[in-house]
């Protein structure tokens, strides 16, 4: 609790000046790059041990932690790869993230989770926009026809969950939101429209059911789909309680809701972007430095975990809100602050946590697991955000 507790105060104090400064992006990859060259070192040696794994998510109690290619965390860390490559045009992070991109690949076919978007479309969609490889994008096509199936017309969702069915009939969590892409990229492979039209109901039926009149989110709302409209519930699994603000929810909200805007230019998308980004860059709970509590409603703060994944989420998502919102400038300006602290406060020293690349995001507080770590996605989205801040 110490180091939070510094980290809180030093981060206060250096707020004030954020604005003037900004993170030189060449030095900021530089690292990145030098840190991940350990990740690949650890990586390549316990796959030696259990080849199975294919991809690092965090360290926990001093532990690496490896998964395999149905976690839905699979995919970050070969797109964090693909982001190495597109900076630096360097053939050896083209030949890494071809290496790693591939062990996802079974994935295309996995209908029994929600998250392929994150597991397929963060490595095949950056492999095939910086490639134009056709084999990735017959994966990508493949896996929006899995996810697909998992969308029930009468309730309009895409079903999130198939585990606890004792808790929940049909739950749908916010982070859902991050998959459509793999949806809207489909329809314009394909000129199939049905993949468009299922994204476009998840999408509307989310901002009629998660949203509180503060564009706060719920985490879980659990669809009847036996009557159309009718919800049964609506709860947290991974917030502090039901009717709180789970901070890393509120970022996947922000920007599922920039990227739907982006693929179908229907202002209500923008709207609720605009308002999500309200709730948290005016909510007086968020620290001076803008890397949140991990949840907003914690009774504790400011003595609980932040979380570096949700601020890393937030800046790439306010890096692209900008270019479409009225409020682009106030948006760019927190994006930099943001990746600013990102950068000063939050990444690891050179040949620590075993390679990853930014510390202190929090994974399932509730579960007592991941608190206080480094974790892939939140390196993927700080490189993004590095890649969109120029």
């Amino acid at each position: 609790m110490k180091l939070k507790i510094k980290i809180t105060l030093c981060c206060v104090l250096l707020a004030g000046s954020a604005s003037a400064q900004k993170v030189n992006i060449n030095q900021a990859f530089a690292a990145a790059a030098k840190q991940t060259d350990v990740l690949v070192k650890n990586v390549d040696s316990a796959r030696l041990v259990k080849p199975n794994l294919v991809s690092p998510r965090t360290v926990e109690k001093g532990q690496f932690k490896m998964v395999v290619s149905r976690d839905w965390t699979s995919g970050f860390f070969p797109a964090e790869l693909w982001y190495f490559y597109e900076y630096t045009k360097d053939k050896k992070w083209l030949d890494l993230a071809k290496k790693y991109t591939a062990d996802i690949k079974k994935e295309q076919y996995n209908r029994g989770t929600h998250d392929l978007g994150f597991m397929i479309y963060c490595p095949f969609g950056n492999g095939y926009r910086l490639t134009k490889d056709t084999a990735y994008k017959s994966v990508i096509i493949q896996a929006a026809k899995s996810l697909s199936t998992r969308f029930n017309k009468t309730a309009g969702v895409l079903k999130s969950w198939d585990h606890n069915g004792d808790k929940w009939k049909y739950p749908v969590i916010i982070d859902n939101m991050m998959n459509l892409e793999l949806l809207f990229e489909a329809t314009k492979m394909t000129g199939d429209s049905s993949f468009y039209k299922i994204a476009v109901s998840h999408a509307d039926n989310t901002i009629k059911n998660h949203f509180r009149p503060d564009f706060s989110s719920y985490h879980v709302v659990d669809y009847d789909t036996l009557q159309a409209g009718n919800i049964l519930q609506k709860i947290t699994a991974q917030g502090y309680a039901n009717e709180s603000a789970w901070a890393r929810g509120q970022a996947w909200a922000l920007y599922g809701y920039t990227l739907c805007f982006r693929e179908t230019k229907n202002n209500k998308y923008l709207s609720q972007a605009d308002g999500i980004a309200g709730f948290i860059l005016n909510n007086e709970i968020t620290p001076a430095d803008g890397i949140p509590y991990w949840d907003y409603n914690d009774p504790d703060i400011p003595n609980v975990p932040r979380d570096a994944s949700a601020a890393a989420i937030t800046a790439s998502a306010l890096y692209e809100l900008a270019k479409y919102s009225g409020n682009g400038k106030k948006y760019k300006a927190a994006a930099d602050k943001i990746l600013y602290f990102l950068n000063k406060n939050c990444t690891s020293k050179i040949g620590d946590n075993y390679g990853f690349i930014l510390e202190h995001s929090t994974g399932h507080l509730p579960a007592k697991s991941e608190i206080d770590v480094p974790i892939n996605y939140a390196d993927y989205y700080y490189l993004e955000a590095l890649l969109r801040s120029k």
